[in-house]
Order: structure tokens, then sequence, then C-alpha cells
């Protein structure tokens, strides 16, 4: 994948002004004679989808095992390089987003009316918050990238685009472009019938099948301590059309804050939403001085105690992770810079 997608470069100074303050925070502290915990140093965390995962089909779980070391691979080799979280956690979705096993991009389910309609987030965990999202795309080959682009343009005002207005923003700033019928797949087009025979939208349960229908995500930690998190998503089978989901809402399906953690959620979108899962995480990191995988954790049981099925991967600033889920299985992994090996779960 190349370094720089469209005509928007990724430039140094961008990250400085985004980063300054706390890039200059980090080195304040280390410093001073303040207390610094056991870092893990720069860590990528990936999910690629929650639900009813069979586990009986074990070439199918292969070719996803093999997908999720590839994404990991591939934003370890720019957090190696001493890149930054931001361009790791694009470079994770985007093997995601281009792999029809998943949910997003080219494996995305469909709407009731037989459209692919694509969503996504992504978030630098910085004191000011920077984000973007879009939704109800149809024709962007990558909505990562288009998220990516909205949070670096530093000629646009907005955290959110959606529609015909998103997808001409990205085609003005050279993203690539497709036709719909790029993202039709062979799977998800029967799933999508199945679907409407059944009277069914509900992935969690229809998904009983090695296909998972869940949103795909990222979240790392570079080597200044900066964190990001992205998320994209083709959203639940046979949705409305127009629907919208957590995925590119911020706090709902994304989250990022550097004191805290960053986490992306899967799983059922009308209660991340209600709940505001996401940040949910950070803010019993930051009110309740829970650890990350002990916030995580009780977020998920708490969901799962108001009938939200899914699960969240969570990172924090030390590389701590966390990768709870309320379902049958969740498609995940991480990989340290420290020692450069995926590991990769059902």
């Amino acid at each position: 994948m190349p370094k720089n997608v469209g005509c928007l470069s990724v430039l140094n100074d961008i990250y400085t002004l985004i980063l300054g303050d706390d890039l200059r925070e980090r080195s304040r502290l280390v410093n001073s004679n303040e207390k610094v915990e056991i870092n893990h140093g720069p860590t990528l965390v990936i999910h690629g989808g929650a639900g009813t995962i069979v586990r009986e089909n074990y070439s199918v779980q292969k070719e996803y095992l093999d997908a999720l070391k590839e994404s990991l691979m591939a934003g370890h080799r720019i957090l190696l390089s001493g890149g930054n979280s931001i361009d790791a956690v694009e470079a994770a979705v985007r093997i995601m987003e281009d792999c029809p096993l998943f949910n997003a991009g080219k494996g995305s389910v469909f709407t009731i009316g037989g459209k692919n309609e694509l969503e996504s987030s992504i978030m630098i965990g910085t004191s000011n918050h920077p984000a973007g999202a879009s939704t109800l795309l149809h024709t962007v080959k990558n909505p990562i990238t288009l998220a990516k682009t909205l949070l670096l343009d530093p000629e646009n005002p907005h955290v959110f685009l959606g529609g015909i207005v998103a997808e001409e923003y990205a085609e003005k700033k050279g993203l690539e472009i497709v036709d719909p019928s790029y993202f039709w797949t062979k799977k998800r087009w029967k799933q999508h019938l199945e679907g409407l025979e059944k009277d069914n939208n509900n992935y969690l349960e229809m998904d009983s099948s090695p296909y998972p229908m869940g949103t795909v995500g990222a979240v790392a930690v570079d080597k200044n301590g900066i964190i990001a998190t992205a998320t994209s998503t083709g959203g639940m089978n046979n949705k409305k059309d127009g629907r919208i989901g957590d995925t590119p809402l911020i706090a709902c399906g994304t989250w990022a804050d550097n004191e805290t953690c960053g986490v992306s959620g899967t799983g059922n979108g009308e209660f991340f939403i209600r709940y505001g899962i996401a940040q949910d995480v950070s803010s019993r990191m930051r009110y309740l001085g829970e650890s990350v995988d002990e916030a995580a954790y009780n977020v998920i049981k708490n969901l799962g105690k108001v009938g939200g099925g899914g699960g969240v991967i969570a990172l924090d600033k030390y590389g701590k992770v966390a990768m709870p889920f309320n379902t049958s299985g969740m498609y995940r992994g991480y990989i340290r810079v420290s020692d450069g090996i995926p590991i990769v779960y059902i």
C-alpha cells in the first residue's frame, strides 16, 4: 500500500500540530522523577467481527486467521519503523476492507434494498480529540482512508460527512472510487437472500456460518504514547437503507484517549449507540480507576445484561490489551513491536 493515498499527503507538520502538546507532556514526564509504569511499547490490536461463529470449518477459519495476521503485520511494519499510530490503524483496517472475508469494504453485507452501504471512523487520543467519520458510502473503496483524510485535512472543519457529499469529497481528494458492484460478493448476497426469507436482520442471530458479519477495527499506541483507533463496517445484514450504526459515531463504536485507552467495538450497533460503549470503557478507567482489562470486561458484561451482543478491543497507553466479548466468538489479535509475533484468536 502506498504511503500516501490520493492527493492528500500526510505531512509531518500536520502531526506536529495535532500531537505537539501531548508529545511535550510525555517528554516532561520522562525527564521528571514521576513514577512511570512498565510500558510494553508500540502495540497494535485488531478485531474482525463478533457473532455466532462456528468452528467446524477449519479451512475457512484458517483463512480468517491468516488474514488477521496480514492485517497485524501491515500495521506492525509502520510501528516498527517508528511510524505513528494513525497510519498503523489505517493500514491494518485497509487490509480487512480489501479482504472479502470481513464485513467491511469488499466483504460488506447488503441492506434490505440490496445495496452495500459502508461507514467508518478514526480518532487520535490527544487532548483535542481529533476524529474523522463517514457513512452511507457506495463508491469509496476504502472508507477508513476517507475518515483519516477528513481528520488530517486542515481545510475540513467537520468530523462527520455522509452520502453523496462524502463521496464527492473523497473523489476530490484523490481517493480510489469504484463502481458499487465492486462490493458485491456471492456469500454476502446469499446471506442477504436468506435473511429476506427468514425476515431476520439481526446478524448476531443470523450468522451460523463461519463468515462473521461484524465490524472490523484496530487500536494502536506508537513510540510516542499516542493512541489511535480505526473502525469500519458494512453494517447489519438487511438493515434498512439509510440506517447508520455505531461505527461512525465517536464514543459509540470508536474512542481514543491517550490518558486512558483506545476502543473499537463490534456487535449490535443499536446497543453500542444507546450505551456509548466505546467511551464507557475509557470513563470507567478515568473515574473508577479500573485497568483497561477490568473496564472492558465490565462494559461488555453490562452490555449482555441489557440484551446487547458483541465485543470490544481496547488498548491503554502502556500497550496493555483487552479483547472481551459476550458472543460465541470474535476474530481478534495483537502484535507488539518488542517481539514482532502476531497473536490471533477466534
